[in-house]
């Protein structure tokens, strides 16, 4: 088998890796993404290794990248380059800072100046009342504050002063803070240099901006004019500030997603190469890797463009060696692959080289799908959705968007479910709950009711019988004859339809998944599993319920439509096949209760073979005599030669193990759990399948009640108003139809698929209990950016 339907063959490689290319050399390994690297310093703590320096010089970077984002630059550079470029847009920060507050220190001055003039103003005007020698502290203070200011300097200076203050007209930045609050400009008259302390104190108590008064109005125009001057110089270099500022960040920008990806490949490199180890010169570093066998040609090649892009004088080179631990399971796939592998490695990644289940996923989970689903409607508007996400695909990976419908996995699996609902909606012969004519029925009213008219006139339900020339021409060319759309008892019809059709996909479904471990058993030279295993299973599942398919099947052939009364009872015969009893009911077939005999005692006796066949057959090769040991050493030997050979040293190893270190009790039990899991299993797995006749049921029959309570009402209305109703109904029914239909059913659907394929389909020979092979590899970054918000 191909790597498709098995997982690729790995081997265990050392690398010698030069001092001087070991980072050239992984660094192009992480650009192939060839490789798994192992950790030989597992004893070693993290912030004791080799390289700790280097990733946290990659750390500050990535800090710095940080701070930048917030200033609109999503980029890394080069560690030099980075910091000069944080100093610089450090510096001009803090210069921007800088002017930004003398320019609001100076537009509160300004204010001050203008609205502490009509202080002095309106005292000037009671100068009587003002003794001589009086001097003034002026500023602003929180408007919240000012009641306290107020009752403190009344207390503290015992009346001293003369305090006046008017809210500011618009808000300000805080100096402090930088919150926009309401301030109030305040003048205080005071005498003396004590209540002049005083007051100095009183307001720094209360954080207030304080700025010197003029003592005059020639004094206070020339300030007025000198902060007009300076405020505009200010507004000017914090226009050429920030213009600058956006230059740096803009040309810096231009490369970011290059510096990204740089220093995250920069410290993915320098953890990788934390887990070598250096060989006692320390000039040379060992690394261990797992690696695929097809892909040594391709890593010899790395490892020499490394080491010449590196200048090293010796070539880093490559050593295979043997390991009996378990290699990590490789499956390769591609954008259309890659869902329906997902769906599988969710019930559990493969062990290393087996079968793998998803190239027959990919047609048998969007088919049990459509048989619950089926509808030719909805399945092509489904389809029509999954083509627009394929054929826009490239298009919304340029955008990045956050819609994961558009851009996950299982685009590919949702087309594959619509093709296949249209497909099982063509066999049911079902669109939008109903039925297309499109190849004429086979049957005909006229061969029975031609000179009965009165009849026709008088009932409202007729009976066509089959057996009457003329009445039934032959069967529908594809599918369910449009007839029974409109029949009475379609639903009973449909219904035994169904249900007989979900046992017969059940039983092929599961004896598949049987025959699969097979190739399981051959692969891994185990072929005493084929005859105590594989054959005992297969046995006990096609002798009791392959048996009932071929019943249903021969019953179907068998009888027609003139002998269909006389037709038995397939579940009457099954109850009576166990009991061993002919019983009173037609036979099918001539000889049947002996052939049934014969099937459950076959089925019966591959249960004892099943349980103690293969502990037994171990006890025997296990406890044998000399000739045997002779034998046992012999085939140690091969197994060996074999593993060696084909990378299959860890399964041999393990085969080798299990002749020389031997417990039956183990081994028993365990083998008596799966006998009766199996048994068992067989009997409600096949009873799970019947899911697919309850589902397509419940589509179906929900599908009609939304045509016949929305839809109909609509078509109903045949006056010209009924064109406009018309519009607001198909709305409604379209939306229940998505949001019902589509959306809800869909995902029942999809849901009892998976569940058929975990526990019905893979459980017969997947084990799904392996690593998976995660290889050093660059292109997985990009979802480590959008995880840290660079992207």
């Amino acid at each position: 088998m191909g790597s498709v339907f098995r997982s690729e063959e790995m081997c265990l490689v050392q690398l010698f890796l030069q001092s001087g290319s070991a980072y050239d050399c992984i660094s192009e390994l992480g650009e192939m993404g060839l490789v798994e690297f192992r950790d030989l310093n597992p004893s070693v703590n993290s912030f004791q290794r080799r390289f700790v320096s280097e990733i946290k010089r990659c750390e500050e970077m990535e800090r710095i990248l940080g701070e930048l984002t917030v200033c609109g630059l999503s980029a890394v550079v080069p560690q030099e380059q980075l910091q000069r470029l944080e100093v610089e847009l450090s510096e001009v920060a803090r210069n921007k800072e800088k002017l930004q507050r003398n320019l609001l220190e100076l537009t509160e001055y300004t204010h001050m100046l203008r609205i502490t003039r009509t202080f002095v103003h309106s005292r000037s005007r009671v100068s009587a009342s003002i003794p001589l020698g009086s001097r003034f502290v002026s500023g602003l203070i929180h408007r919240v504050k000012v009641e306290a200011f107020e009752r403190m300097l009344w207390r503290v200076c015992k009346g001293y002063t003369i305090l006046s203050y008017a809210e500011l007209g618009e808000s300000l930045a805080d100096l402090d803070t930088g919150e926009i609050s309401t301030n109030v400009v305040f003048l205080i008259s005071f005498w003396g240099d004590q209540i002049g302390q005083k007051v100095q104190k009183i307001c720094d108590c209360y954080h207030c901006h304080l700025y010197p008064h003029p003592d005059n109005d020639e004094e206070r125009a020339d300030v007025m004019d000198n902060l007009r001057t300076r405020i505009q110089d200010l507004n000017n270099v914090l226009h050429r500030t920030e213009e600058y500022l956006r230059q740096v960040l803009q040309k810096a920008s231009e490369s970011a997603f290059t510096w990204v990806v740089q220093v995250k490949k920069m410290k993915a490199i320098y953890h990788s190469l934390n887990l070598c180890s250096f060989d006692v010169t320390n000039k040379c570093l060992i690394a261990e890797v797992w690696c695929p066998v097809n892909d040594l040609t391709n890593l010899r090649g790395a490892l020499e463009e490394g080491s010449r892009k590196g200048d090293a004088t010796v070539p880093s080179f490559v050593n295979r060696i043997p390991s009996n631990d378990t290699p990590p399971t490789l499956l390769r796939t591609n954008k259309f692959t890659s869902g329906f592998q997902s769906i599988v490695e969710a019930y559990g990644v493969g062990d290393y080289r087996e079968v793998s289940p998803a190239p027959y996923t990919i047609i048998t989970f969007p088919f049990l799908f459509a048989v619950m689903f089926g509808d030719l409607g909805h399945g092509m508007v489904m389809a029509c959705f999954a083509l627009w996400m394929v054929l826009t695909e490239k298009s919304h990976k340029r955008k990045r968007s956050d819609n994961e419908v558009r851009t996950f996995k299982g685009r590919y699996i949702i087309l594959m479910m619509g093709l296949f609902s249209v497909y099982t909606g063509l066999i049911y012969n079902d669109c939008f709950s109903k039925s297309l004519n499109i190849f004429g029925s086979g049957w005909s009213v006229r061969a029975m009711f031609t000179d009965q008219n009165e009849t026709l006139q008088t009932n409202t339900l007729l009976i066509l019988d089959p057996n009457v020339s003329g009445v039934f021409v032959g069967p529908y060319p594809f599918g369910i004859d449009p007839i029974w759309n409109m029949a009475v008892n379609r639903l009973s019809f449909l219904n035994s339809y169904k249900m007989k059709m979900s046992v017969i996909i059940g039983v092929m479904h599961m004896s598949f998944g049987v025959v699969l471990s097979v190739f399981n058993h051959l692969h891994f030279k185990q072929r005493f599993n084929i005859y105590l295993l594989f054959l005992p299973e297969l046995l006990f599942l096609l002798c009791l319920f392959g048996y009932l398919v071929f019943m249903i099947i021969y019953k179907w052939l068998a009888f027609g439509a003139r002998d269909s009364r006389l037709a038995p009872s397939i579940l009457i015969h099954f109850i009576n096949m166990f009991l061993m009893q002919g019983g009173d009911n037609t036979p099918l077939y001539p000889g049947q209760t002996g052939l049934q005999v014969f099937l459950v005692v076959v089925a019966l006796l591959s249960v004892p073979v099943l349980l103690l066949g293969k502990p037994v057959y171990l006890y025997w090769l296990h406890r044998g005599g000399k000739s045997l040991r002779l034998r046992r050493v012999s085939m140690v030997e091969r197994v060996v030669a074999v593993g060696f050979q084909s990378s299959l040293l860890p399964f041999c190893l393990v085969n080798v193990l299990s002749i020389f270190q031997f417990d039956f009790g183990d081994v028993f039990l365990h083998q008596a759990i799966h006998t009766i899991e199996y048994c068992l299993g067989c009997i409600s797995n096949t009873a799970s399948y019947l899911r697919l006749w309850a589902l397509s049921l419940a589509h179906a029959q929900l599908s009609e009640v939304l045509w016949a309570m929305v839809m109909r009402l609509g078509l109903r209305m045949t006056s010209r108003l009924g064109v406009l109703f018309l519009v607001p109904v198909f709305s409604l029914f379209a939306v229940l139809t998505v949001s019902i239909l589509l959306v809800m059913e869909g995902l029942s659907a999809f849901l009892h698929a998976l569940r058929l394929h975990w526990v019905e389909f893979q459980n017969k020979f997947y084990h799904g209990t392996g690593i998976k092979f995660a290889p050093f590899d660059f292109s997985a970054l990009p979802s480590v950016f959008e995880q840290d918000g660079l992207l």
